[in-house]
């Protein structure tokens, strides 16, 4: 009988199997405009958008961030990669009994601040004691709800100006052939900062965790205009997400490993731990996919937000069946194969 591994909650081809298998299949099929079995970051029924994320990181602080951060910036982040404005949000809190309080008011605090961050409060919720040993001191679960964006569709009548847009939503599928891809900056931060500080490597002191509710930099690059797809590239990192995008859409994808923002402290990581920087997760990252005649004034409105001030432009879409294409620094040109999983276990 096939057990459950770690590996199967951490992104890349063998978490897609396990859903798909396991979970999915489960659900009766309902007919809604972002479907559960399509894996877009949420859903849309009768316009409303919504997800949920549970997040289980170690260690709860890390440089950076701590799990209330990470939990309402990767909910919100789901919300508005889709194309939708964040509303509010629910809380699920499971603590195992012993924690001491003084953690559960700093874990708690930060959640706070960060919805004062991105204007998106916390409005429901529900919290569970369970005794010792039965979770690793503190997991979230956190949902949300949100609206269509006012800026969407000003920006996808700015696409269809320059070629056909069947999607009425950012979803995964959208992206066409000659369409530019944009990363919104630094990758593979997150995943070293918490994987280094926590085995005590010590490249933490260089990297910081990314982690950052994103929904502000996406409303300005809706009003710029021309997106076609927008994505949080998190679990497998930026290898998974371009890999995700290319099978959903039916393209081929060619990025260029020079114009990808990675940081030295990155790269020398990785390079230490034998590890692809391309497939470490980020936390405060997306990928957008844009007409490329758009291209220039999306770059604009990402780089002026904080949170977008290191976007870049690494490649374009091409005629094809889902592969990635990478151009290597010697002018090689190799295929990116999609991680089996995030090689960083409980990252978010």
């Amino acid at each position: 009988m096939t057990k459950v591994v770690l590996n199967h909650g951490a992104g890349g081809e063998a978490m897609q199997e396990f859903l798909s298998k396991h979970i999915i299949c489960h659900f009766p099929k309902v007919k809604t405009d972002v479907p559960l079995d399509s894996m877009d970051d949420s859903a849309v029924v009768d316009g409303i958008v919504f997800t949920i994320d549970g997040h289980t990181v170690k260690p709860l602080f890390f440089p950076g961030g701590d799990l209330g951060r990470i939990s309402v910036s990767g909910t919100v982040n789901d919300i508005a990669v889709m194309g939708g404005t964040p509303l509010a949000l629910g809380c699920s809190t499971i603590i195992e009994e012993g924690l001491d309080t003084d953690i559960v008011d700093r874990v708690m605090s930060s959640a706070g601040r960060t919805c004062q961050e991105c204007g998106v409060p916390i409005e429901t919720g529900d919290t569970k004691v369970v005794e010792a040993g039965a979770v690793d001191q503190m997991f979230m679960a956190t949902s949300a709800v949100g609206r269509r964006s006012e800026y969407l569709d000003a920006n996808f009548a700015k696409a269809k100006e320059y070629r056909t847009v069947t999607g009425n939503w950012c979803t995964d599928s959208n992206i066409a052939p000659g369409d530019a891809i944009i990363v919104s900056g630094y990758v593979g931060d997150h995943g070293i900062a918490l994987m280094s500080f926590r085995e005590g490597y010590g490249f933490e002191s260089e990297v910081q965790s990314d982690v950052a509710p994103l929904n502000m930099m996406i409303e300005k690059a809706l009003k710029a205009g021309g997106i076609v797809t927008m994505k949080d590239s998190t679990r497998g990192g930026l290898a998974n997400t371009l890999n995700e995008l290319a099978s959903k859409s039916g393209v081929d994808i060619e990025v260029d490993y020079q114009s990808i923002p990675l940081r030295d402290g990155v790269v020398n990581a990785c390079d230490l731990l034998g590890i692809d920087p391309l497939s470490i997760g980020n936390e405060g990252k997306c990928v957008v996919s844009c007409v490329p005649e758009m291209a220039d004034e999306v770059l604009k409105a990402l780089r002026s937000t904080p949170e977008g001030r290191d976007a870049s432009l690494i490649g374009y879409a091409g005629k094809g069946n889902g592969r990635v294409m990478l151009r290597t620094e010697v002018g090689g040109r190799r295929i990116l194969e999609p991680p089996i999983g995030d090689p960083v276990p409980r990252i978010c």
